[in-house]
């Protein structure tokens, strides 16, 4: 990932911050849903289906859509668990997961899709997630395209929004599958962590982007508590430009960056972090205790966020996740 590609999500993601009105219209997690007859638990879904997303829009299905566009990573790879290749269309140029994605034809950027190609596509439905602002939004919309936006500011949203596709696509028992395999890696990070006491918990550091952190009310931040750890942003909320000096002042035992990051002048994130002044003194830096992550799992609240969840945990505690 290039600095200029995770400067473009920085920018995505603080205006995502801003739309907590049409969140909380949806319940919080962008997944709402109602049904004109009930249906068997991850059983067939029974149309019409109404449902909102993210910004309170309604959108009602009458059968389960046939065409679907994705110009969200995290969404592609959910549609791409609940096995819908076949329905598949169209995807954003950074969709590359799982391998099929990076055939999809091509549908522009994350934040400002090309719009003629998706009008081209004949799409049933498109779904956009945190990259892309409420703003962006509506302006497809009034292109006359049918959109439909997430915001997941916790792993329980990352999976409650995989069961609404379940619920959208008539795919409820792969999506039921897919959430199952979530909730169990969640289930063997937390008895891995269950004994550690309040004050052993280790202070982390999470740096995604050169110069970046996030605070609570994030998935990211979810995942380090739900790791055990302690995140030192956790005083802040959303994505924040770091204080080199605060991050001295808290001295993390654990640092966690995004490993594939490089600047303009081909450093990686690991070497921008040890290069700082007066970063050396930081226990995590002293104790060699600075570890590069997957980008996609740490960053993308999609079906691997739990598996990025583990990885977060094996990096904390390792004589624990062996």
């Amino acid at each position: 990932m290039t600095v200029l590609l995770a400067l473009m999500l920085i920018a995505a993601l603080a205006a995502c911050g801003n739309t907590g009105a049409g969140n909380e219209a949806a319940g919080g997690s962008g997944a709402s849903s109602q049904q004109t007859a009930p249906a068997e638990e991850a059983g067939a879904t029974v149309y019409p289906l109404t449902v909102k997303d993210a910004t309170g829009q309604e959108f009602t299905f009458e059968k389960a859509p046939e065409k679907v566009i994705s110009v969200s990573p995290a969404e592609t790879e959910a549609l791409f668990a609940l096995g819908l290749d076949k329905e598949i269309v169209g995807v954003s140029d950074y969709d590359d997961y799982p391998e099929a994605a990076k055939s999809k034809p091509k549908m522009g950027g994350i934040t400002k899709p090309n719009e003629e190609a998706i009008i081209a596509a004949q799409p049933d439905i498109v779904f956009t997630g945190i990259s892309m602002s409420e703003e962006a939004v509506n302006k497809l919309r009034d292109l006359g395209i049918t959109i439909f936006k997430t915001d997941p500011k916790t792993v329980e949203d990352v999976m409650n929004n995989i069961t609404l596709y379940g619920k959208v696509m008539d795919r409820q028992q792969e999506a039921k599958a897919v959430t199952d395999k979530m909730k169990a890696d969640i289930a063997e990070v937390q008895e891995g962590v269950k004994n550690i006491g309040e004050d052993q918990r280790l202070r982390v550091y999470v740096e995604f982007s050169p110069g970046w952190t996030v605070g609570k009310g994030e998935f990211m931040d979810e995942l380090i508590s739900l790791a055990g750890g302690v995140n030192i942003a956790s005083d802040t909320e959303g994505w924040n430009q770091i204080s080199e000096e605060k991050v001295i002042a808290a001295n993390p035992d654990v640092i966690l960056y995004s490993k594939s990051v490089v600047d303009e002048n081909g450093k990686t994130l690991e070497q921008i972090i040890k290069g700082r002044g007066g970063w050396s003194h930081i226990n995590a830096i002293r104790n060699n205790r600075v570890f590069g992550l997957d980008d996609n799992l740490l960053s993308r609240p999609g079906p691997r966020v739990t598996e990025g969840l583990k990885e977060v945990a094996k990096a904390i505690y390792p004589e624990i996740f062996k």
